[in-house]
This record gives C-alpha cells, sequence and structure tokens, in this order.
C-alpha cells in the first residue's frame, strides 16, 4: 500500500509490516503543532486500513526526538480565549489517547532528546529504545506551565513516587535514570539503536498479530478494573480466542512443530 506524503511527518510500511512513523521537523527538533497532529492522526488511518501492517517504530529525523511542543504555536494560545484553548488542546488529546490504544504495537525508538510533549509520546509507546545520550524532561513547570495532556500517560508509566519526582521540578533526566524509573526499557549507544529496534520488531513479528491487539487491549483492561469484573472479561476473552483461526494455526503448528504462518523476522526483509 502506497503511503501519502506528509508536511510533518514520514510514513513507511515495508513488505513485512513494518510502519516506520518519523516525526520530521528536524530543523525544529521535531516539535509538535497542529498540522503534525493531524499528519499523525491521518498515519494512524493508513496503518489501520492496511492489513499487512503489524508494527509501528515511532521515531525522530535528525538529532532530536521531539522537543514538545512548538513554542509559537504555544505563544499564540496566549492570546486566545478559553474555549479556544480547549479547541487547541484537543488534537494533542485525541492524538495521545489514539496512540495509547492502537491495535498493533508500537516500538519507541527514542533517537535523541525529549522534552515535554515528547516524553508524553514516549510514554504511549508499548517499548522503548533509547540512544544513551538522549535527555529526557517534563520542562513545563520551567516555563510557567504545566504538562496537562500528557500527563495521564507519563504518570501511568512513572508511578506515583517518580511521577512527583520529575513532574513537579522539570528535572532533566538521562536516559540511563528515565530507564531506572521505567520510562525507557532499553538505553544503547546510538550505533547499536537500530540493532536493538530491529530485535524488538522480530519480537513483535513472531506473534499473533490478532492475539497481540488483543492483549493490548486487555492488559489496559485489567488495569483500570476491578477483581470482579477482570474476572468476567478475562474468561470471556479467552472464550473468544479458542475460535479464533489464529489460536488453530497455534497450535497445529506447535504440533507439527513448524513455525505459524504469521511469523516473520527482520532478516526476511527482501
Amino acid at each position: 500500500m502506497a503511503s501519502p506524503t506528509f508536511e510533518t511527518i514520514h510514513l513507511d510500511i515495508d513488505a513485512l509490516g513494518v510502519a516506520r512513523l518519523t516525526l520530521a521537523r528536524p530543523d525544529m527538533h521535531n516539535a509538535l503543532n497542529p498540522t503534525m497532529f493531524e499528519e499523525i492522526d491521518q498515519a494512524l488511518d493508513t496503518i489501520e486500513a492496511d492489513p499487512t501492517a503489524r508494527v509501528v517504530v515511532l521515531s525522530g529525523a535528525g538529532e532530536s526526538f521531539c522537543a514538545g511542543g512548538d513554542f509559537r504555536w504555544q505563544q499564540s494560545q496566549r492570546e486566545q480565549n478559553r474555549a479556544s484553548r480547549i479547541r487547541s488542546g484537543m488534537p494533542l488529546a485525541h492524538v495521545l489517547a489514539r496512540l495509547d490504544t492502537f491495535g498493533r504495537p508500537i516500538i519507541g525508538r527514542i533517537n535523541g532528546s525529549a522534552y515535554g510533549g515528547g516524553v508524553g509520546l514516549i510514554s504511549i509507546c508499548d517499548v522503548v529504545v533509547a540512544v544513551d545520550s538522549a535527555k529526557i524532561s517534563l520542562s513545563e513547570v520551567r516555563l510557567g506551565l504545566v504538562p496537562a495532556t500528557i500527563s495521564p500517560y507519563v504518570a501511568a508509566k512513572l508511578g506515583p513516587s517518580y511521577a512527583r519526582r520529575v513532574f513537579l521540578n522539570g528535572k532533566i533526566m538521562s536516559a540511563a535514570e528515565a530507564q531506572r524509573y521505567g520510562l525507557v526499557h532499553e538505553v544503547v549507544p546510538a550505533a547499536e539503536l537500530d540493532q536493538a529496534v530491529n530485535a524488538e520488531i522480530d519480537l513483535a513479528l513472531a506473534c499473533a498479530p490478532g492475539a497481540v491487539q488483543m492483549t493490548k487491549k486487555l492488559v489496559q483492561y485489567v488495569l483500570a478494573h476491578d477483581m470482579a469484573d477482570n474476572l468476567i472479561y478475562t474468561v470471556d476473552r479467552l472464550a473468544d480466542f479458542w475460535e479464533t483461526d489464529e489460536a488453530r494455526e497455534g497450535l497445529t503448528s506447535f504440533y507439527e512443530k513448524r513455525a505459524p504462518a504469521w511469523r516473520r523476522k527482520h532478516s526476511d526483509k527482501a
């Protein structure tokens, strides 16, 4: 499937079903603006419509991952009335919510530093691999602002203790600190970034796409509900999946000692 052309991002979906979504305003350190919000949303539409797309790699062009909100866009909100500011804030809120619940696993390829909204983008990734030189900060309070829209996702990743540790003072974290706090899963030298990301891609491509999608929903559901609700939900999902073609193929391939039909590897790419 041909990918559309964008102004602020790049999208490429390869033959293995790896969708590479790259923030592409390197001269502005990939700062977020309304055009980018709209184009990310369109890119997600394209990925959802492609049945071969199985995993998303989110990264940035140039030396930074994402510097947060574009300063000129943020400044323009100061002159707006309250209703207009609320409307201005909704596109980022929508994009973050959609990414957080997106039906494909999202691997964060954090190629450089991230501030503000860029930390929000890290937080919605299912797996995060960062270069060891990256600096990461919720810098809003240093500017007299609050990290409002991104806070549900960042706080969920950090937990109460580390959320207070970094939300309230704009602390600049190293990639290693961000890993200790639970925001980043793996930290590697720049020369090893693509190798580490490819290893995560291979893990994703070894799994049944439908099972991955349902499991992502499962994790989010059980974390948000009590034991009684989870008992009903989890038993229902298990019953559902025994009826799927993937379950039949998975069990058959296991007994026949062969790879299931969905298994791919990055090394298989032509």
